[in-house]
């Protein structure tokens, strides 16, 4: 019988894998595949783990931006709340001010009337003396002023005597 290369190249397939097998090949195959599939299995975990990590931080940070929002939300009120109060109590300052400066005025002004009355009134005394005065220089002659002397005395006398 004779050996077709068909049936040579079936029994250099056979003997082929017969070696694979005796070499252990697809053992050594699968324990790749394997190793492979752990290091894949744990790169996933990892991910997963990161994944969760990175959600996690991102829920802090939310929570975190949403804290720091109401606290810079609340800081605003404060300082709106406070410039209100600033600028009531600076009217009312300048309320204050504006009261006393013009209590001061109405105190200048009854001064300088108090003063022009005074001056007024001295003024209308010293005229009055003058023409009292001149009146009685008109008027007094020898015969009065001895009349004056003898009165003058009558009363010391009676005051003291």
């Amino acid at each position: 019988m004779e050996i077709t290369a068909t049936e040579i190249a079936f029994l250099a397939l056979l003997l082929f894998i017969g070696l694979l097998i005796y070499l252990k090949v697809p053992q050594a195959i699968a324990g790749m595949l394997d190793q492979r599939s752990q290091a894949i299995a744990k790169e996933l975990h990892e991910a997963r783990r990161l994944r969760e990590e990175a959600e996690k931080l991102h829920a802090e940070y939310e929570a975190k931006r949403a804290a720091a929002e109401s606290e810079a939300k609340a800081i605003v009120d404060a300082a709106k709340e406070q410039a209100a109060m600033v600028a009531e109590e600076t009217r009312q300052t300048m309320m204050a001010a504006m009261a006393r400066r013009e209590k001061q005025a109405e105190d200048r002004i009854a001064s300088v009337e108090s003063k022009a009355a005074d001056e007024v009134r001295a003024a209308a005394a010293e005229a009055a003396i003058q023409a009292a005065e001149r009146m009685i220089r008109e008027r007094m002659n020898d015969q009065a002023q001895a009349a004056l002397v003898r009165e003058g005395v009558g009363e010391l006398q009676r005051k003291f005597g």
